[in-house]
């Protein structure tokens, strides 16, 4: 494990974060602990000006078996919030991340899993990955941003298909739903996750925060907000010395080498 962190590993890599869950032997299942390390990782990620692309992955065979209910379950009955220090993973309270994040799923992905999924800017599963949006089956629901979602992004009937249900589904449907991006073949996900972070991570790091944040403001204020902000952003960008060096390499016909500013 990582000296900082009890359940977590985080690896710098070039430009790339890459942070695992390592509580193997639990499945990977949340407890607190875990959950506010994962929340310091992001804000490291987000406080690292060298840092362009996180990567979220399982150590062990699953990404995790959801939340452990025994410790976790009293911490937010008593009114406690599943991430309160650092960057919320699941963007729905506090600070939010504004670099990408790209995830492997494989194995079980059970409850948080599929949150931080859906949370993610883009998700990698393996063939074995099963997923489950459980919660309904312990007499509570879904309080990560499913309900919410999941829906936006697979439409409500096939949402309601496996909210109401707590049935389990594996990694062609969830590729159908669009929860998911890719399936590849086992123990090749993570390969897969970091060549795609590392193309995003040679793009002009502005516009990829730039881009994130539109489509943000679509999804959450509408598409008029959007609308309206996207020329003043590009007239931003276009005063960045990155914006400078695109089209540079563009005459010069070679590939573009960004620096951020």
């Amino acid at each position: 494990m990582d000296a900082n962190y009890e359940t977590l590993t985080f690896e710098l890599r070039g430009h790339l974060r890459l942070i695992g869950l390592n509580r193997p032997e639990k499945l990977n299942a949340f407890n607190l602990t875990m959950l506010r390390e994962l929340g310091l990782a992001l804000k490291a990620v987000e406080d690292d000006a060298d840092a362009r692309v996180a990567i979220l992955f399982p150590h062990g065979e699953s990404l995790t078996a959801g939340l452990d209910l025994a410790e976790v379950g009293p911490h937010v009955r008593a009114g406690g919030a599943l991430f309160e220090d650092g960057v919320d993973p699941l963007s729905l309270h506090g600070p939010k991340r504004k670099k990408p994040l790209v995830m492997v799923a494989k194995g079980h992905c059970l409850t948080i899993g599929i949150e931080l999924l859906l949370a993610s800017e883009i998700a990698i599963a393996e063939e074995s990955a099963v997923f489950g949006q459980i919660e309904i089956n312990r007499g509570i629901f879904p309080f990560g941003g499913a309900t919410i979602r999941l829906p936006a992004r697979a439409g409500y009937g096939n949402a309601m298909r496996w909210l109401l249900t707590g049935d389990r589904f594996g990694a062609d449907e969830a590729l159908r739903l669009g929860l998911v991006q890719e399936v590849t073949t086992e123990g090749r996900g993570l390969e897969k996750a970091i060549a795609i972070a590392e193309t995003i991570a040679s793009r002009a790091p502005l516009g990829v925060i730039a881009t994130i944040d539109n489509t943000r403001i679509a999804l959450e204020e509408g598409e008029s907000a959007a609308v309206e902000a996207l020329l003043p952003k590009a007239r931003e960008l276009m005063e960045t010395e990155d914006a400078e060096e695109g089209l540079r390499s563009f005459i010069e016909r070679r590939e573009a080498v960004f620096k951020g500013r």
